[in-house]
């Protein structure tokens, strides 16, 4: 019987574990620059943590779950960063600590869907929130700084779309308006959007069914009923994007998918790469009642999440290249023991090394270095441990020198910070 992964939940080698580790690190390295720090969370949470925060209605709860019972208990695999990150926040009583938390997570989700280009079974999610900021400029920020990521990772035609869907007061006027305006059309609807009327009205604005998308485009917009403060808090965040120079475009159909969301929602689509007709990179949006919904105090908060798979997807850089490496090749039982020495010298001065001690031929011990892509090999026979000097070999230059045992990580490391010769591109 032969195993295979499951589908949906992909292994990821080498080649493409290092363009992940670019993502990861350029992400990293830009939310700490505006001031996040990591946190990690179980990717198991109980299966209220989900439901409670992101909606019975949702399409992640309803269908998308990768649930587990344990005795009486209910567990699921999380399927997004952000119920857990405000559960640990409240763990935590960080609210009590601090006035306002900027927090990242990286790490897998799960997701029981269809499995396509770019959305996996298991996939992998970065992701920001902010507790205790209610202004606009903060959410402004944040899609400011990934605008600057994308750039960097090479993903330059990228559009912002924003718009919102204000606090309770407003949503319940617009929900009056949204269902006024489609029962008329309730039988033209999708049988998906006429359960939607009765439930979840505001999910039918986000369907892909040409029948819903008729239906709804002469919709009223909900930014015509923003309650005054919500409409406040709209212009602002616009007034600090335009501030920024940050272009976006204000599109009144964006509802994003959970719940939980209120006021500014933001989503950045691209058609670079190969993400084909889903081209949404990243969303997010401020979710100002979660904190409350699961026990804590009436807390403002933003965040997004970003599928590094649809990154990679919509990203040229390739896989950043092996550093320079040095391959020690022992010829002997005394040449193997000194090996073993020179290798753990090697490494300890931070010089990446490999050794071959499976004893065979010099020829197949040069073709196992050409094929890690080393640039210095180090020949340790018994004639070698007698004289005290080792044979360095350049193997971009296919030359060979002796070198003194004692001289031996000076002189590999000058060797791979030097520039390789002409001929190392025909290697």
């Amino acid at each position: 019987m032969e195993f295979r992964a499951i589908k949906g939940m992909n292994d990821i080698l080498p080649d493409e574990a290092r363009r992940f580790a670019l993502v990861e690190a350029a992400f990293r390295r830009v939310v700490e620059l505006h001031g996040f720090s990591e946190v990690r969370t179980p990717v198991l949470e109980p299966t209220e943590l989900f439901v409670r925060s992101t909606g019975e209605t949702s399409e992640i709860v309803e269908k998308q779950m990768f649930t587990l019972a344990r005795d009486t208990e209910s567990y699921t695999l999380r399927p997004e960063g952000t119920p857990g990150v405000a559960r640990a926040f409240l763990n935590g009583s960080v609210h009590a600590k601090e006035p306002v938390t900027r927090w990242y997570y990286l790490g897998p989700m799960f997701r029981a869907e269809r499995p396509q280009r770019g959305r996996l079974r298991q996939f992998h999610q970065a992701g920001c929130e902010v507790y205790g900021d209610a202004g606009p400029v903060v959410d402004a920020e944040i899609i400011d700084m990934l605008v600057g990521l994308l750039k960097e990772l090479g993903i330059s035609d990228v559009e912002v779309r924003v718009n919102s869907i204000g606090g309770p007061g407003t949503r319940q006027k617009y929900r009056e308006a949204l269902v006024a305006h489609l029962t008329p059309k309730k039988d033209s609807l999708s049988e998906h959007a006429q359960k939607r009327l009765l439930d979840n009205p505001l999910r039918i604005l986000d369907s892909k069914d040409p029948r819903d998308r008729e239906a709804v485009a002469d919709a009223p917009s909900i930014l015509d009923c923003l309650e005054p403060e919500d409409r406040t808090h709209w212009e602002g965040f616009l007034a600090a994007l335009d501030a920024l120079g940050t272009s976006y475009v204000v599109t009144k159909g964006l509802v994003r998918g959970l719940d939980y969301y209120t006021r500014t929602l933001f989503e950045l689509v691209s058609n670079q790469g190969e993400l084909g007709s889903q081209n949404t990179l990243l969303g997010g949006g401020r979710y100002d009642g979660m904190v409350h919904e699961l026990g804590g105090p009436k807390l403002p908060a933003v965040g997004f999440a970003i599928g590094l798979e649809r990154l990679l997807l919509a990203s040229p850089l390739p896989a950043p290249a092996k550093a320079s490496r040095c391959f020690v090749a022992p010829l002997g039982a005394a040449g193997l023991k000194a090996s073993l020495a020179v290798a753990r010298e090697l490494r300890a001065a931070g010089i990446g090394t490999d050794l071959d001690g499976r004893g065979g031929s010099m020829k197949s011990m040069l073709r196992r270095a050409d094929s890690l892509g080393a640039r210095a090999c180090l020949v340790i026979g018994d004639a070698e441990v007698e004289s005290g000097q080792l044979q360095l070999k350049d193997l971009a230059s296919h030359s060979q020198a002796l070198c003194p045992r004692a001289d031996v990580v000076r002189t590999v490391a000058e060797l791979l910070a030097s520039a390789p010769k002409a001929n190392e591109a025909a290697r």
